[in-house]
This record gives structure tokens, C-alpha cells and sequence, in this order.
């Protein structure tokens, strides 16, 4: 316990530092969001799409997310404490100043929203989700629009089949997490409630009104 702590510690420490490194002016030079729009093109947007929402299924959505999360993640896939090969062997190829660069770039893409599902929502499952996310206090760190912020991510808009893999991910311990936040936030919750969680948030238009009589 205490040797994660240590990690979790040192982790933030470095990214701290990270995200406090001098955002260079516009105008070209290195580390401008503007500069990196070029590169996000020749090297992000075939899997995550030239705007920010992938189409392809357990890609995440990258429009709309936060700089300081976005570093965070390139960070530890650089360092090796996610594991995903195709994200891994890029992240490793990146300096600190692309780090900053890249998760500036990708602050400026405006949120997408998802194509309608191609069935209505289940109402029911709706209003589980709604109370599933009440009642383990989803919206305390993510809004209660899951708009996110800072080191906390945005997961209105994102798709569907990836929230349920992260969930069920932090939930086993499989995903790490450069605190130990959301492995307790989930720990012990049914792969089912998760799963409804992810449906519930992939979703999300508002607040669920129930109907009447409930």
C-alpha cells in the first residue's frame, strides 16, 4: 500500500511539473497547440480521427478532452504504465515539450457529439444508470454534466464500448490510474452495474426525469 502511494506520489509530481511547463507562443514555434495540429493529423487521427471522435470500436474519443488529463495519459503510456502496443510505441517517441504540445492541441478540439444510437435508450436502464452514478458519486469528480476538468477526464460524448472497458478495466485493477481514485471508486461493483453505468453515460442528455407513478 505504501509503495503505490510512493508511485501514485511520484507520478503526480512529474506531471505537475509537465503541465506546468511554459505553453510556447503561437507563431510556429515548438510546443504551440497550433504547431501540433499538423502532427495530431499525420499521426493521431487515423485511429482517433481527424477531429477527435474514432470511429473505430475501443477507440476513445479525444474531442472535447482536458489538457492536463491528456497529458497524463501520454505520460503513462510513454512510461509504461498503460499498457496498449499502439499507443505505447508512439508516446515513447514523444519529449516532454510534445507531451505538452499534443494534450494543448488536443484541449482546443471542440466536443463531438456521437452518432444517435441506432435504437431508442431503454428508459429503465436510463434511470439505473442515472442512480447507479447517484449512488457511487460519479458526478462529484466528473460533473454533473461528465464534462470533467483538469487531471479528471470528460466522458460526456465518449463512446459506449470504451467506457465499459475502462470501467470494467479500473474495476479489476487491470488499469492503472496515476492515483487510486477510481480502482476504489469501483471496486466490487457487478460487471452488469458497470456496464449499465457505460450505457447511462454514453448517453447522457441531461437529467432523467422519471416517468410518472415511479
Amino acid at each position: 500500500m505504501r509503495r503505490a502511494a510512493r508511485h501514485a506520489i511520484t507520478v503526480a509530481t512529474t506531471l505537475f511539473w509537465l503541465a506546468a511547463l511554459p505553453a510556447a507562443a503561437q507563431g510556429g514555434k515548438p510546443g504551440a497547440p497550433g504547431n501540433y495540429g499538423p502532427r495530431f493529423a499525420a499521426l493521431c487521427a487515423a485511429c482517433h480521427g481527424a477531429n477527435g471522435r474514432s470511429d473505430l470500436p475501443g477507440t476513445p474519443a479525444l474531442a472535447g478532452q482536458h489538457s492536463f488529463y491528456a497529458i497524463t495519459q501520454l505520460f503513462l503510456f510513454r512510461e509504461g504504465r498503460r499498457a496498449n502496443e499502439a499507443m505505447s510505441a508512439v508516446a515513447k517517441t514523444l519529449n516532454d515539450t510534445d507531451l505538452r504540445g499534443f494534450s494543448d492541441f488536443i484541449a482546443t478540439l471542440p466536443a463531438v457529439p456521437a452518432a444517435p444510437p441506432a435504437t431508442p435508450s431503454d428508459a429503465a436502464r436510463m434511470l439505473r444508470g442515472q442512480s447507479l452514478a447517484q449512488e457511487h458519486r460519479c458526478v462529484n469528480c466528473h460533473g454533473a454534466d461528465f464534462s470533467g476538468g483538469q487531471q479528471v477526464p470528460r466522458l460526456a460524448q465518449q463512446r459506449e464500448d470504451y467506457l465499459q472497458l475502462t470501467l470494467r478495466e479500473f474495476s479489476s485493477g487491470k488499469r492503472p490510474g496515476y492515483t487510486q481514485a477510481m480502482g476504489a471508486a469501483l471496486s466490487g461493483i457487478p460487471v452488469a452495474d458497470l456496464d449499465t453505468l457505460a450505457y447511462y453515460i454514453a448517453r447522457f442528455p441531461g437529467a432523467i426525469t422519471p416517468p410518472p407513478g415511479k
